[in-house]
């Protein structure tokens, strides 16, 4: 499934040791050549929920804003042999970049690709125009083999899947696209406990929308889908 574009210009990486979160959940301290520095860490979750990754090798990237308050944003953190994806937006660049490719067969034609469209008030990550087909990527941030989505109840989960239902009762197609950003993930079930979303969900899986999952693996600092992901729906 891996494949590299050769033509693309490797990202500017470097690598440091975390040390450990500080009271702003989007910053951390990283020693980077025997230096602490504080850098932004690209995700709403705290790395402490799900475990201990005090002196774990971190990947970083240069921050690219000009109004940016830190020279670094933390891109991974290594548990293990692998390296853990914590830009979850990448899942959606990842998807869309890969969406011609044979594995997303079932989804039929796909000349058409938009990114971001609006369809009758839902904002799709991606709509393909030759077949009415709604896309929703979901990032998975899991440390475990196996991974629930969603971790907690969310009021926008829910929102959206009244929405696709509504969309399919009119006549559109869509898929639902689980990323788990860690390679190490196995399988994914829906969250049973969050009563209110599973039942969505299953609406619109009895309304014809297909589901697909992937995992991911980080080569050269750049994101690929890795293997298909097995799903207990």
């Amino acid at each position: 499934m891996d494949r590299v574009d050769e033509n693309m210009p490797k990202p500017e990486i470097i690598y440091g040791i975390f040390k450990e979160e500080v009271k702003n959940r989007f910053l951390c301290r990283v020693e980077i050549n025997g230096e602490v520095v504080e850098c932004y860490i690209p995700s709403s979750c705290r790395l402490s929920n799900f475990g201990d990754f005090k002196n774990a090798t971190v990947m970083l990237r240069p921050t690219t804003s000009k109004d940016a308050r830190t020279a670094y944003a933390v891109y991974a953190v290594k548990q293990s042999k692998h390296f853990i994806l914590l830009n979850l937006s990448e899942a959606n660049r990842l998807i869309e970049k890969n969406i011609g490719r044979k594995y997303f067969a079932v989804l039929g034609k796909r000349k058409y690709i938009r990114r971001e469209y609006i369809v009758e008030g839902y904002k799709s990550d991606i709509f393909i125009e030759d077949t009415k087909t709604i896309v929703e990527v979901k990032s998975i941030l899991a440390f475990e083999k196996e991974a629930v989505f969603p971790t907690v109840y969310s009021e926008r989960a829910i929102d959206q899947l009244k929405k696709l239902n509504a969309l399919l009762n009119k006549g559109y197609k869509a898929c639902y696209v689980f990323v788990s950003l860690n390679p190490s993930v196995k399988r994914l079930r829906i969250n049973a406990d969050i009563s209110e979303y599973d039942k969505l969900f299953r609406s619109c899986i009895d309304k014809g929308m297909n589901c697909i999952g992937f995992t991911t693996k980080l080569q050269d600092g750049s994101p690929l889908l890795k293997s298909k992901l097995l799903m207990e729906l």
